[in-house]
């Protein structure tokens, strides 16, 4: 039966009859009023955060991890265009989630906050729903979570101030059932890409993000093809376990991996929307059959156009592959069988010395990924340190991977850390920042992971530059000392925030931050100092 509230109270019994778990945010005159009541009255969990776009990164990080819609909230005017650039990241990372905005008083035009927020928010690629009248206010949450789960990518419900404190009937509105669209895998495409299959002497599977759900099926294709298999970067670590695993197909391959791709004469692709880095602008692929599988149309022909597209599921259109497989009694191709399974992933270590006080960041990498705990989930910034971080600490799979890469914009990192530690508090969160991205974006949440407790080690790269100034004065042979900043001390920094610090200079201070990883009790910063003309060369 409908409930006589106010409208506030009817938006916080929607997030919990949608199962929200919790909310990040930033409280104005427009949203408190309903996260008091989603907190005191229902119990519900408020995660506050200091500035308003971390609120949209920690959602975004809790999405990845939960695999569920994230929910967020700011108030209006400032608040929301604080959050533009979160919102690209989060659009670019088809990451589901609802951002609750407060809006100004339909009726004072010259409210100091007033500003157009759909015009702000189309230009993000986010979608736009307006809480259209008291009456409609548990309808309109329910169509944000719809929109949200079935579109991947975050809603913005835009709510006006002068109508929280209005009564409504308050009735239960869920959102609609939905199927995700699966896609059947046949016709004369799909003929077509099974016969390059059959014809390919050196089959190559390329699994994405997109096929995280398939693992099971194309291992038993890439068994029955005698094939290798590699991943695009979202989907890193998928096959880990797997003895034919090549790790990254792209710019950030092994050298055995790009040997291995270089003799390959058809790719298969799972899910993944083969962006200039995974193809190293076409390159991997020339001369070679390409075969893409995606269920999304927009994934396809972006960067790369293939010679046969599927829109199928990965799971569905690999088991429909290994079928007609079967049917034609087609032979292996037998390509594994060419290969060391020691080597497809290894990662040679640079053998330049850095200055005095300054260590070996790959070499450093290398120790921390033994030491680091099993049960991790991986959370990068955006900066040169984070391709080494890629390559040489590993994950479970890409649900425990979180790269805030899709806008290339740093700062982004720590935030997102959060929201992923509160999706899974029974795994560490290891977050890899540079120093750049941590004075711009990381500092201004550090006290939340404090005052969270959460079990998070972040390794900060330090070179006390914004390192891709500095390639690009280096390589034009310019004086890179224009990017070169003196920052505060960042383990005084960590250590007046409440967390425990250690700065590594050498490799006897690197074992004390080993032995701290090993003895901590909440956030752990781990300062690697390094010399920024020894970091390796970018991979791009």
């Amino acid at each position: 039966m409908p409930t006589q509230m106010q409208v506030h109270k009817s938006i916080a019994h929607a997030l919990k009859e949608h199962d929200v778990e919790v909310v990040f945010g930033l409280m104005g005159d427009a949203n408190l009023f309903i996260v008091d009541h989603y907190v005191r009255a229902l119990e519900g969990k408020f995660i506050p955060a200091a500035h308003e776009a971390s609120t949209v990164l920690m959602a975004m990080g809790y999405a990845h991890v939960a695999r569920r819609v994230g929910v967020a909230t700011v108030t209006h005017g400032p608040a929301l265009t604080n959050c533009v650039t979160a919102l690209v990241e989060a659009v670019r990372g088809h990451s589901p989630m609802v951002l609750l905005a407060g809006d100004t008083p339909a009726g004072y035009p010259r409210h100091t906050q007033n500003i157009d927020q759909r015009e702000v928010i189309k230009t993000t690629g986010a979608g736009f729903e307006q809480l259209r009248a008291p009456a409609t206010a548990a309808e309109d949450v329910a169509r944000a979570f719809y929109r949200a789960q079935t579109e991947k990518r975050p809603i913005v419900l835009n709510m006006p101030v002068d109508f929280m404190w209005e009564t409504t009937e308050h009735a239960a509105a869920q959102v609609p059932s939905h199927v995700q669209p699966r896609g059947v895998a046949e016709g004369d495409v799909f003929n077509e890409a099974v016969g390059m299959i059959l014809s390919a002497r050196r089959p190559l599977i390329l699994a994405g993000g997109g096929a995280m759900a398939a693992k099971e099926q194309i291992v038993k294709l890439a068994d029955r093809l005698e094939a290798p298999i590699a991943t695009s970067l979202k989907g890193k670590d998928l096959f880990h376990d797997h003895p034919y695993n090549i790790g990254f197909f792209g710019t950030l391959s092994s050298p055995a991996a790009y040997d291995v791709m270089a003799k390959a004469d058809c790719i298969v692709c799972f899910g993944a929307s083969l962006t200039d880095y995974t193809t190293d602008h076409g390159k991997l692929m020339k001369g070679k059959r390409v075969v893409q599988v995606d269920i999304r149309p927009e994934a396809v022909g972006g960067g790369l156009h293939p010679d046969a597209a599927i829109m199928a599921d990965a799971a569905e259109a690999a088991q429909r592959i290994l079928y007609w497989l079967e049917e034609a009694d087609a032979a292996p191709s037998g390509f594994t069988r060419e290969l060391d399974p020691e080597t497809l992933t290894h990662y040679p270590l640079s053998t330049v010395k850095p200055k005095d006080g300054c260590i070996n960041y790959e070499r450093a990498l290398r120790r921390l990924e033994s030491a680091l705990p099993k049960e991790r989930i991986l959370v990068t910034d955006v900066g040169r340190f984070m391709l080494e971080a890629w390559c040489r600490i590993s994950v479970a799979g890409p649900q425990d991977f979180v790269p805030t890469t899709n806008f290339t914009s740093i700062g982004l990192g720590l935030q997102a850390a959060i929201g992923a530690g509160v999706a899974a508090p029974d795994k560490t969160i290891v977050l890899c920042s540079g120093d750049g991205g941590f004075m711009m974006g990381g500092l201004t949440e550090f006290h939340t992971l404090v005052n969270l407790g959460m079990d998070c080690i972040v390794i900060l790269a330090n070179d006390s530059s914004y390192g891709a100034e500095h390639i690009q004065f280096s390589l034009r042979q310019m004086d890179p000392s224009m990017s070169i900043y003196q920052w505060p001390d960042f383990n005084n920094l960590a250590q007046a925030f409440g967390a425990r610090a250690v700065k590594v200079t050498s490799d006897d201070t690197l074992d004390r931050a080993l032995e701290a990883i090993s003895a901590r009790k909440g956030p752990l910063l781990i300062e690697l100092s390094l010399d920024p003309a020894g970091m390796p060369p970018p991979r791009v």
